[in-house]
């Protein structure tokens, strides 16, 4: 079978599920695991960003394309051609993250390209799981997929069970700083599994654009910070320009040294199986008494 992937987490999914062989295409952004990179790219960010770039600029970037009526990504409509894919991998969630489904069938219409195509549209960990199911029972992985999900929700299970009980810690998802955005979907989600109240979001709902005096009103105990599509040394960086933020300089979470980076890119931001160690992640963050401290390389605390 020849697989086109048009976002990460659907890569990771494919991998998991030990399709590997079968990807014919990925985008610039599908990086993990580390055989994704040796794929052809048959999309490609049409956003002139670096390292450099901030988080205000990142957003301009973007809010500018979306009022133009510009697409975000570049398919190589002659590469896909070439590929004459048998399932593409795509989304309808958020047209930041990858391409979308509708820009995807026209470029197939135009090619004469009969590919079937397979949207995820997840809102929670359920339905990230469910997904994984589906990419399985469209490969011929059923089986496969099903062990994935299995083990997944067992590792859950083994977290839910260790913070059971506990009182719930007040955490705020800070999934982009300028402007500051709440986390969303699954991120509220895996923050109720682990152990916690999510503040100023809800499971399954969007991620939302916020005032600092907002967060700074809510008084969370916890402050996450996992910028999306930023790795833990960039949302490092990033998050040196926390501390300039009054507002949250005034909440609990700033004032007892609870303000965490984290890998959002690996464990946040891509709705595949490393949302389970996003939830180890979390639980560790919220209940370090009773949850492993996570291996290295994974999360940070802010100096307050």
């Amino acid at each position: 079978m020849r697989i086109v992937s048009l976002l990460p987490s659907a890569t990771e999914i494919a991998y998991a599920l030990g399709l590997g062989d079968d990807l014919d295409g990925v985008t610039d952004g599908c990086d993990f695991p580390s055989a994704a990179r040796t794929k052809p790219v048959v999309s490609r960010s049409r956003l002139a960003l670096d390292n450099g770039t901030s988080a205000a600029d990142v957003d301009g970037a973007v809010r500018e394309a979306v009022k133009d009526g510009e697409p975000l990504y570049a398919l190589d409509a002659e590469l896909i051609q070439r590929i004459q894919p048998d399932l593409i991998l795509t989304q309808d969630l958020c047209r930041v993250c990858a391409v979308p489904t509708g820009q995807v069938t026209d470029a197939l219409d135009v090619l004469g390209c009969h590919a079937e195509v397979l949207s995820l549209d997840p809102h929670s960990v359920d339905d990230v799981l469910d997904d994984i199911v589906r990419v399985g029972e469209r490969t011929g992985r059923a089986t496969e997929a099903r062990r994935v999900v299995d083990n997944l929700r067992s590792r859950m299970a083994e977290v839910e069970h260790r913070v059971r009980g506990l009182l719930p810690v007040r955490t705020f998802p800070l999934e982009w700083l300028e402007p500051p955005f709440s986390g969303g979907h699954w991120v509220p989600d895996l923050i109720e599994r682990a152990g916690g109240e999510p503040v100023l979001c809800a499971p399954g709902a969007h991620s939302v654009a916020l005032h600092w005096p907002d967060i700074e009103a809510a008084a969370p105990e916890v402050v996450v910070f996992m910028p999306c599509g930023y790795d833990l040394a960039a949302a490092a960086q990033e998050a040196k320009g926390l501390g300039a933020v009054a507002e949250l300089r005034a909440t609990p979470a700033w004032r007892d040294g609870r303000v965490w980076v984290t890998d959002a890119t690996s464990y946040f931001s891509r709705p595949g199986p490393r949302l389970v160690d996003g939830l180890d992640l979390l639980a560790w963050i919220m209940h370090p008494d009773v949850v492993s401290e996570p291996p290295p390389g994974r999360v940070t605390r802010v100096q307050t």
